[in-house]
C-alpha cells in the first residue's frame, strides 16, 4: 500500500519562511517523479513543483525565486522550502507520485498518488 503523508503546515505572516516534508511508503521511490500541488476552495488544484528520479525541477511561474524543492531518497522524503511567503500562498499543499508513463509534469491527472494534504495559512 502506498501512502504519502505531509507535514509543515501552520499559520505565518506574509514574509515568513516554511518547509513542508512529505514521507512516502510502499515505494521505492527512488525512480519516481514527484511534485506538489496546492488548492483552495475557490481553485482547482494548482501545480507547484516537481522533481525528477534525477532532481531535475519544474516551478510554477508564480513561486520561482520563492519556492525549492528537494528530496532525500534514503529517508523517501520530499521537501518543499517556502521562502517570502505571500498572502495567495495560503492553500492546502499536497505532495504526489507521478505516473510511470505520464507525458507531463504539471496536471493533476499525470499523478495517481496523493497525500492528505497539509494547510499553510498565511496572515496579511
Amino acid at each position: 500500500q502506498v501512502t504519502l503523508v505531509e507535514s509543515g503546515g501552520a499559520l505565518v505572516q506574509v514574509g515568513d519562511s516554511l518547509r513542508l516534508s512529505c514521507v512516502v511508503s510502499g515505494r521505492t521511490f527512488n525512480d519516481d517523479g514527484m511534485a506538489w500541488f496546492r488548492q483552495t476552495p475557490e481553485k482547482e488544484r494548482e501545480f507547484v513543483a516537481s522533481i525528477s528520479w534525477s532532481g531535475r525541477t519544474i516551478y510554477a511561474d508564480s513561486v520561482i525565486g520563492r519556492f525549492t524543492l528537494s528530496r532525500d531518497n534514503a529517508k523517501k522524503t520530499l521537501y518543499l522550502q517556502l521562502n517570502n511567503l505571500k498572502s495567495e500562498d495560503t492553500a492546502v499543499y499536497y505532495c504526489a507520485v507521478r505516473r510511470t508513463y505520464a507525458l507531463t509534469w504539471r496536471e493533476a491527472y499525470d499523478y495517481n498518488y496523493w497525500g492528505q494534504g497539509t494547510q499553510v495559512t498565511v496572515a496579511s
